[in-house]
């Protein structure tokens, strides 16, 4: 410490009240000290400032660079559509206009018909009181058609079948009268679809056969043709056959016997109606379209 302090500091304790003043060594020594906890702060001070640097700084590194703000948003207007968020797929046009979905085809409330495997009695038909000749039916073996030159037509596709033989007699006959016809009809169950395919060969065979030698008559010779007649049930092949009149000694006497045979398809089901007379009586063609619907409505009436 300079003299010169050393006198200004006495001549101040003169002037001050008579306390006593610390030594000028113990002021030094306050000051030296004072001085030494500013340079301990400070340090102390810059060390929290680095140390908060670095940490900082990691904090930046593992944030990744920075990114600049996009746009503010804008306030959605009427007919604009927003944006997607970050991640989710953006919806289709499908899914975001809803579209007309075509309308379903409209199915039968019945359920889908399952091909018979079995024939009722009730599948053929019944004669009226005044047609009805007493024999009663017998359900018997046999051919359902007549020989067309050998041709079986549609037999590779039965399912099923039941045929049967009935007396006929014309309305206002007397009733010990012998019966006027006789028909021999058939019920058969097709595979499923393959009923046309039996009337189509059906019609190919009589085309394919229009005339035959008569089994049982040598000599005499049976015409076949295709008629044209009305519609029954889905479709159906009318058709007749010819043999010429003959005495007892199977000579022709003129004139031809002549019978009808009509088939009919409902659905897979073919019925037959084959005319086939009464000790050489021809088939009565009102008799026989009448007995036509009868059979074809005893078979829908089966079927449902």
């Amino acid at each position: 410490m300079s003299r010169e302090l050393t006198r200004l500091y006495r001549a101040l304790a003169a002037d001050t009240d008579p306390r006593a003043l610390p030594d000028p060594d113990q002021v030094r020594r306050r000051a030296d000290r004072r001085a030494r906890n500013r340079a301990t702060l400070g340090a102390l001070t810059a060390a929290v400032l680095v140390a908060g640097t670095a940490v900082g700084a990691r904090l930046v590194l593992a944030a990744g660079p920075d990114v600049p703000p996009g746009p503010p948003a804008a306030t959605p207007t009427a007919g604009a559509s927003t944006p997607p968020a970050s991640g989710t797929p953006s919806p289709s046009r499908s899914a975001a206009t809803p579209s007309r979905t075509p309308a379903a085809p409209r199915t039968s409330a019945r359920p889908p018909a399952t091909t018979p495997t079995s024939i009722p009695d009730r599948a053929f038909f019944a004669l009226p009181a005044a047609n009805d000749a007493g024999t009663g039916s017998q359900f018997v073996p046999g051919p359902v058609l007549p020989a067309l030159c050998g041709a079986t037509p549609g037999e590779a596709q039965v399912v099923t079948r039941r045929a049967r033989t009935l007396a006929v007699k014309l309305a206002g006959a007397a009733a010990d009268a012998v019966p006027d016809g006789s028909y021999r009809q058939s019920v058969t169950v097709y595979r499923a679809g393959r009923a046309d395919d039996a009337l189509r060969e059906l019609s190919q065979a009589v085309r394919g056969c229009p005339e035959q030698p008569l089994a049982d008559a040598p000599g005499v010779t049976v015409t076949q043709r295709l008629l044209d007649g009305a519609r029954y049930g889905d479709e159906s092949v009318l058709f007749e056959t010819r043999t010429p009149y003959r005495d007892v000694n199977g000579a022709p006497t003129g004139g031809d016997e002549v019978h009808l045979i009509r088939a009919v398809r409902i659905g897979d089901v073919v019925t037959v109606l084959w005319e086939q007379g009464w000790e050489g009586t021809s088939t009565d063609r009102s008799q026989f379209e009448a007995d036509s619907r009868r059979a074809t409505e005893a078979v829908r009436r089966w079927l449902g």
